[in-house]
């Protein structure tokens, strides 16, 4: 039993090296932001301070082979501190109950990328339209970058975010569709 555990910590440790990301995304140089519809005449837009995430590329074929990234809902900023905090509570991210949104790649087909997002406890399959997937450079220090930027849209209500309110003209306070932009620049990890 124990070389059976062996073997398989192994094979695990195996996959892990030749799937694993090969950029980890550089936080101070990254926006993971989104934008809704204000009182049905504008938008409102905000952005999350704090996550982390790493992703696989392939420059010879311009292909993100995976992508996992972790966002803390209570990091969210849209410069009104009274907005964030009713976005925290129960009626939006409810973000002491369920404080983490995870985002994981499924497949990347040309413009196309497709990955499975989780808030709160829904987890849904999120079309992105990749923009501006930039090729790798090296920086001052010799670090290898690269970058790339996804839009894509959700409807709140989809993931349990149904506080509403009415207008008196119709329409209501805060759009139902979310739009989502992630502005991502990586630092490719060093071998061993």
């Amino acid at each position: 039993m124990k070389l059976l555990n062996a073997i398989t910590l192994s094979t695990v440790i195996s996959l892990s090296a030749l799937l694993g990301a090969e950029f980890n995304v550089d936080k101070t140089h990254s926006n993971i932001g989104f934008k809704v519809r204000h009182m049905m005449v504008s938008y409102t837009r905000g952005h999350f301070e704090d996550f982390e995430g790493s992703y696989d590329y392939d420059d010879s074929s311009k292909t993100i082979r995976s992508l996992e990234g972790i966002v803390k809902v209570a990091s969210i900023d849209t410069r009104d501190k009274k907005r964030d905090k009713e976005l925290r509570d129960t009626g939006f991210f409810d973000a002491k109950q369920y404080p983490l949104m995870k985002l994981r790649l499924i497949k990347h087909e040309g413009k196309k990328v497709f990955a499975d997002l989780t808030i709160k406890k829904t987890t849904k399959r999120v079309q992105f339209a990749l923009e501006d997937l930039g090729g790798e450079s090296k920086d001052p220090w010799g670090n290898i970058r690269n970058g790339f930027v996804l839009k894509g849209e959700i409807n709140r209500k989809d993931f349990g975010m149904n506080l509403s309110q009415v207008l008196e003209t119709g329409g209501i306070a805060v759009g139902n569709v979310v739009k989502i932009s992630l502005e991502i620049e990586g630092i490719k990890t060093q071998s061993n």
